[in-house]
């Protein structure tokens, strides 16, 4: 069966070639009529058109490839994340390429130069760590990237995240209505500007209402439920009295209630307990987890807008930090001190 070209779009639709281009390419369309775009598009959907991304390639020295780099795939955070990012590149005419390190920097080294060797024009990373070499180089070559979700010590690429510490401090801010007054947090691991952003605003919100804070703020291993269980079973077996536990993540939450039914301590009767992230189906859990809400999606999205104006040319200035809000949803994990 003989290919469909562009030529045979724009006889069909009774234009320029160049117009057609311009037409079904959603980074021109809007130099070309609103009429004549859909007249162009019924043209291409009736023949049966496929735009040739490599012929694009070689017009544009681009491969109009972004690759998507996160630490674990099977994280409920991420996929939200990935569909923003893939929603925004798919509509300018871009494919989203994902690979996951399995939270290994060999690995993650390994990927990210076989995708620029590839020709991937730019990377949204979720993977950062707080000192990490590999982005470091990636931002001394002029690799066009931006992080989500978490950011480096140096700055020296864009970023969007959540506001931390905002979230952290309505999460303190509810326990201390409920009448806590030992919180303890179980924060991520310290080489990830999560873990510690998160853990400095507990600290800082716990001041802020005179509660004892400095022994109570510990850094688990990694962000998943064995970590968070490992560190709980230590907290429980320090003797120290609390009362009430801020999670680093939903993931660590989970490994707190399983070791406090390990330890016969009921949640929320003796024990109110906050995640963060809000991953979904938190509400079927028994009991439903109180967490703060991250904007995934939106994450994702914006990182993919910045990285497109970095793409293209169009951003100027210094990298963009950029915070999106969050929201404290409370449910039946957290209750009043008895």
């Amino acid at each position: 069966m003989q290919r469909i070209k562009l030529a045979d779009v724009a006889r069909a639709a009774g234009v320029h070639p160049g117009t057609a281009s311009r037409a079904l390419n959603p980074e021109t369309r809007e130099q070309v009529s609103p009429a004549t775009v859909r007249r162009v598009a019924r043209a291409a959907q009736r023949l049966g058109y496929v735009p040739n991304p490599v012929a694009r390639g070689l017009r544009t020295a681009r491969s109009f490839l972004i690759g998507m780099v996160v630490p674990d795939v099977t994280n409920p955070l991420f996929p939200p994340m990935v569909r923003g990012a893939e929603k925004v590149l798919t509509q300018a005419g871009y494919t989203l390429v994902l690979t996951d390190t399995d939270n290994d920097a060999a690995t993650e080294r390994r990927q990210i130069e076989l995708l620029r060797a590839r020709g991937t024009d730019g990377f949204i990373v979720a993977t950062a760590r707080w000192h990490d070499d590999l982005l470091a180089e990636i931002a001394a070559a002029g690799v066009p990237a931006v992080l989500v979700n978490r950011n480096t010590a140096s700055a020296e690429l864009p970023y969007v995240g959540g506001d931390e510490r905002t979230g952290v401090r309505l999460a303190v801010d509810h326990l201390v209505a409920l009448g806590h007054r030992h919180i303890a947090h179980l924060g991520g691991p310290a080489d990830t500007s999560t873990g510690r952003e998160r853990a400095a605003a507990f600290r800082q919100s716990v001041l802020q209402h005179g509660l004892p804070a400095t022994d109570l703020v510990w850094a688990c291993a990694a962000y998943t439920e064995e970590a968070g269980a490992e560190a709980a079973g230590r907290l429980l077996a320090s003797a120290r009295p609390f009362t009430a536990v801020v999670a680093g993540n939903d993931l660590i939450a989970f490994g707190v209630l399983d070791a406090l039914a390990r330890a016969g301590r009921s949640c929320p009767g003796e024990v109110s307990l906050i995640g963060f992230n809000d991953m979904p189906h938190l509400d079927k859990l028994a009991p439903p987890l109180t967490s703060v809400a991250l904007p995934l999606a939106e994450m994702g999205a914006q990182a993919a807008r910045i990285l497109l104006s970095r793409v293209d040319g169009s951003a100027g200035g210094p990298p963009a930090q950029s915070l999106l809000g969050v929201e404290l949803k409370v449910r039946a994990s957290t209750a009043p001190v008895t």
